[in-house]
């Protein structure tokens, strides 16, 4: 069989020159990006480490019940912040949660949309099904490479590793939520005169809403899970103190800092889940 593995098809070498390509002829497309995710990233890194943490954990509280209206999850969540304080992990809490929130502004403005418009055009789907697959198989570590090449280190780089991993989740579940509309609620919306936009506000998206929910939050979870890869393009967060104490063999700070992964992971998955606990 060596003479298959000896003529073996260049993937590798297509993509190393698709991407060097990209990196002569799309510079200003990247800077703009660059520019406007940074703009993004500072401005959640204002609201979060700007205000007194007491006062974070204060909104993030009254957030918890205007979701939940349910007073343990509300004292849950105002404890699991506190243990993060107490920690001396705040900053770095701070820092992942804007990689978290950035992830599921363009996640969600992205995924939506084409979950919408692949539940209305099966085909599209079939056709996009494949690459979705891709994007959540391929090894994370193998988008650092052309994120590195086309922003260099730092948050930028880790957020589009994070965006690319994470953004098939929303795109799946809006996708299940909308083709699940029974048909006799679209056929009543019909029969009353409403138009395709109409439809879609007032019965689709309405009926979808748990399915389009829980992409967001599997978006949360998905692009926390990626913060220790971010840390390996200079992405600040928690994921940090976990590369150190993986470099220099250190329990405690291993055990740390994974547990406060762990600890914010719960606290936004009690805040957002559709499903109260009464």
């Amino acid at each position: 069989m060596n003479w298959l593995s000896e003529n073996k098809i260049p993937v590798g070498d297509a993509a190393e020159i698709f991407f060097l390509w990209l990196q002569d002829n799309a510079a200003l497309f990247f800077d703009a990006l660059s520019v406007a995710m940074e703009g993004l990233i500072d401005a959640f890194l204002w609201v979060l480490q700007t205000p007194h943490p007491l006062i974070l954990i204060t909104v993030f509280v009254g957030l918890t019940w205007l979701f939940q209206r349910n007073w343990k999850t509300c004292a849950f969540v105002a404890l699991g912040f506190l243990f993060v304080l107490n920690q001396d992990y705040w900053e770095e809490m701070t820092e992942s949660l804007t990689l978290v929130l950035s992830a599921c502004v363009f996640c969600m403005a992205i995924g939506v949309p084409i979950g919408i418009a692949t539940a209305h055009r099966p085909g599209l789907y079939r056709g996009l099904r494949p690459v979705l697959d891709l994007m959540q198989t391929l090894p994370p570590f193998v988008y650092l490479i052309p994120a590195i090449v086309f922003f260099g280190i730092g948050m930028v780089p880790g957020l589009i590793a994070t965006v690319i991993f994470v953004v098939p989740a929303p795109i799946r579940l809006t996708h299940l939520g909308i083709s699940s509309t029974p048909k006799p609620l679209l056929e009543a919306a019909q029969a009353f005169g409403a138009t395709p936009r109409q439809t879609l506000w007032k019965v689709e998206l309405p009926y979808a809403l748990p399915q389009i929910m829980a992409g967001l939050n599997q978006t949360i979870m998905l692009s926390l899970s990626m913060v220790v890869i971010a840390a390996l393009v200079g992405a600040d967060g928690l994921g940090v103190p976990v590369l150190r104490a993986i470099n220099s063999v250190n329990i405690a700070l291993g055990f740390e800092s994974g547990l406060m992964i762990v600890v914010v992971a719960i606290i936004l998955d009690r805040m957002l889940r559709l499903e109260r606990d009464q």
